[in-house]
């Protein structure tokens, strides 16, 4: 037996190459695709605009009710006889829901894509809704979210999101609904949404090897029973800034830690300038290494972590910072916070920082990018947002060419530290008057 005493060293880097990517028009509905040559294993994503904000005010959660109401059963076969043919082909459905989309996937070896995207189909087309089935649905819906809401953080989130973007617009109340939007839904509001926003043909996103796959057969089965025409997308929504900064209150009676979100509006996705926009976020809030958790965590030792980030959908898009600290430093953390985010937008960022946030995202995209099911998600990104074909393929390189000034300039652009709102769900009782005299802010008493 031979043990070796010296670790082995990195292989040479490989360069990555996005695969190419293709387009069909097919049974009247689009099909985008990957060649993955070799690959075994393929992913079929059908993709509809039925996200979150096609919900109507007053009814969130329907998306998230419908995605579970899937499994339930199709017109042609009960829930059991649905979930014996699916697990048959060795695989599952997977839902997804954003402000933007509504996704429905299955990855399976290559031969028996066109089975799974049939049963895929059968469940998207013609689920059966029945009433009972649907409000079952609904109600372990509610309770999960009920218990999600016990904890600290989903007032919050919701509080900033609704001052940020407004409680009278579907984009300014919580993505999923919460516990009483979800419990008011009733079984024909899931019916309606399903007739209104799946049964349009929607796009296949398909990656896998394409000499293995008929794209034809694909979109055949995908868009079987479908019609009618793509609805209207809608411009990016133009969100105000606020004219100062302040601070809402969550009361939190008897709690040891407060939970803080401070954010403002900023572009949505497609928008020019979001690779320097992202490194930005990058250096002030987004990696383990960013200002804020150096500052905040390393330095004073007020949480175990802190982030800050820009995202963004197809309409809009938003700067938050995201932490929980203990009671008796919620003023001084939002004050350290707050500064920080005012130096990178006055000063900028270094090279070295960059330099750092440079290798860390572009290295993180060629890491993530390898997978059939990454593929998919990346062609997902194209079509949602009408990026180009070679954008991925381009990215990296934009990524590793940014420069200081790039950065700085986004920085200094989209960063909005006077219009700040900061939410802090926490004792009201103890830090009300702190957060009063460190004076960043009115505060305001959350009802």
């Amino acid at each position: 037996m031979t043990l070796i005493a010296t670790r082995p060293g990195p292989g040479a880097a490989r360069p990555y190459r996005f695969p190419q990517v293709v387009r069909r028009t097919v049974a009247g509905g689009q099909v985008v695709a990957a060649h993955l040559p070799g690959q075994n294993l393929a992913v079929a994503v059908l993709l509809l605009d039925g996200g979150a904000g096609r919900e109507p005010v007053g009814k969130e959660g329907l998306g998230a009710v419908l995605a579970k109401a899937l499994e339930e059963g199709t017109a042609q076969r009960d829930a059991t006889a649905y979930a014996l043919a699916i697990e048959a082909l060795g695989t599952e459905l997977v839902t997804g829901l954003d402000w933007d989309s509504f996704q429905v996937s299955v990855q399976v070896p290559v031969d028996r894509l066109t089975a799974a995207v049939e049963l895929l189909a059968e469940a998207v087309r013609t689920p059966r809704l029945d009433p009972a089935d649907v409000l079952r649905v609904r109600d372990d819906e509610a309770t999960a979210l009920r218990m999600d809401w016990a904890n600290p953080g989903p007032r919050a989130d919701a509080v900033l999101r609704a001052d940020l973007f407004g409680a009278e617009h579907r984009w300014g109340r919580p993505l999923y609904g919460d516990p009483d939007s979800v419990a008011a839904l009733e079984a024909d509001d899931v019916t309606v949404f399903h007739s209104e926003w799946f049964i349009r043909p929607g796009t296949l996103i398909v990656a896998g090897d394409l000499e293995r796959v008929d794209l034809e057969a694909l979109g055949a089965a995908a868009f079987a029973g479908a019609g009618g025409a793509p609805a209207d997308r809608g411009a990016p929504i133009e969100v105000p800034l606020a004219g100062r900064r302040r601070i809402i209150l969550v009361d939190r009676p008897g709690s040891v830690q407060s939970t803080l979100r401070l954010g403002h509006p900023s572009p949505h996705r497609a928008h020019p300038d979001h690779v320097p926009m992202t490194l930005a976020g990058t250096v002030l809030g987004g990696a383990f290494t960013s200002r804020l958790n150096h500052l905040i965590r390393e330095v004073r030792g007020y949480t175990y972590g802190i982030r800050g980030d820009f995202a963004s959908s197809r309409r809009f898009g938003r700067f938050a910072v995201n932490s929980g600290v203990q009671t008796a430093v919620t003023a001084p953390a939002l004050v350290e916070s707050v500064g920080e985010i005012s130096r990178t937008q006055l000063t900028g960022v270094s090279e070295e920082e960059l330099e750092v946030a440079r290798s860390w995202r572009a290295g993180q995209l060629s890491v993530e990018l390898q997978s059939p099911r990454a593929i998919a998600a990346a062609l997902t990104t194209l079509v949602v947002y009408d990026l180009p074909d070679d954008y991925h393929a381009q990215l990296r390189s934009e990524l590793l060419s940014a420069t200081v000034e790039d950065v700085s300039a986004a920085a200094a652009t989209y960063l909005h530290p006077e219009s700040l709102t900061m939410v802090v769900e926490g004792d009201a009782a103890v830090i009300r008057d702190e957060l009063v005299a460190a004076g960043i802010g009115e505060v305001i008493d959350h009802a």
